[in-house]
């Protein structure tokens, strides 16, 4: 797959060869967190699920009976949970209070209320610099979620939007929800599905779009490993593209 030398490309993926961040963007039911933590596997980078610590802040919000509205103590209580990952696992655990909540961020509740918990701006500023710190601790990273490209990383050396049709994005959805047991009409999974993303397309902080410089992939009528493959070869091409460069 690679037109060009491994060892230049091996040499800009290593610490001394710079930052290296690769930003994946898009909706719910794009594939972006499997598409992303492969990538990752295959670059020998870091893997960072940024959704994964908004599902964190709604699940503890609701175990901790705190009301959304009262923006302060919502801000309060995320912070002092200190939501942080344990990066020998494989992918890496979100930690609350040092306790690991990787199970409860997927149930039912937390789905409901991490698009609304999304939109608190004050609690954003607090992730997306929890984020960077994770970028400078880990400067080879495949980073996704829906603000990566445009507001946490906007140098990122490879930036992807994924997308897909509605009815595609419903179907894995589903099959997801389905292979841990949550039973789901797909025509209320339509409803929440666009009700997200008008929430998260609307929000006025980290909203989600489409940065001007990112490769929109458009994942409809394309298998997972298809999909990985165009992202690999995008972004080695990069890698090799500045090799050259740094050669002159």
């Amino acid at each position: 797959m690679n037109a060009f030398g491994e060892s230049q490309v091996d040499a800009l993926l290593c610490p001394a060869g710079g930052s290296i961040i690769i930003t994946i963007d898009g909706p719910a039911g794009t594939g972006k967190s499997s598409v992303a933590r492969d990538l990752a596997k295959r670059l020998g980078v870091d893997f960072l699920d940024t959704g994964s610590m908004y599902r964190a802040a709604a699940a503890i919000l609701i175990d901790r009976s705190v009301d959304v509205s009262q923006v302060e103590r919502v801000v309060e209580v995320v912070t002092d949970a200190d939501l942080h990952f344990d990066w020998a696992a494989d992918p890496p655990t979100i930690l609350a209070w040092l306790k690991p909540i990787d199970t409860r961020i997927r149930e039912p509740d937390v789905n409901e209320l991490v698009s609304t918990v999304a939109t608190i701006g004050l609690l954003r500023e607090h992730l997306v610099a929890k984020q960077r710190v994770i970028a400078r601790q880990h400067p080879r990273l495949v980073s996704e979620g829906r603000d990566q490209g445009s507001i946490v990383f906007p140098d990122a050396i490879a930036k992807f939007f994924l997308d897909a049709r509605a009815s595609v994005r419903v179907q894995r959805r589903a099959a997801q929800l389905r292979a841990v047991g949550q039973e789901i009409d797909e025509a209320t999974l339509l409803e929440r599905i666009t009700r997200r993303d008008a929430m998260d397309s609307s929000r006025s902080d980290g909203p989600l779009i489409c940065p001007d410089d990112a490769q929109r992939v458009d994942t409809s009528e394309l298998s997972f490993e298809e999909v990985v493959d165009l992202l690999e070869c995008a972004v080695r091409l990069k890698l090799g593209t500045r090799a050259k460069t740094a050669e002159r």
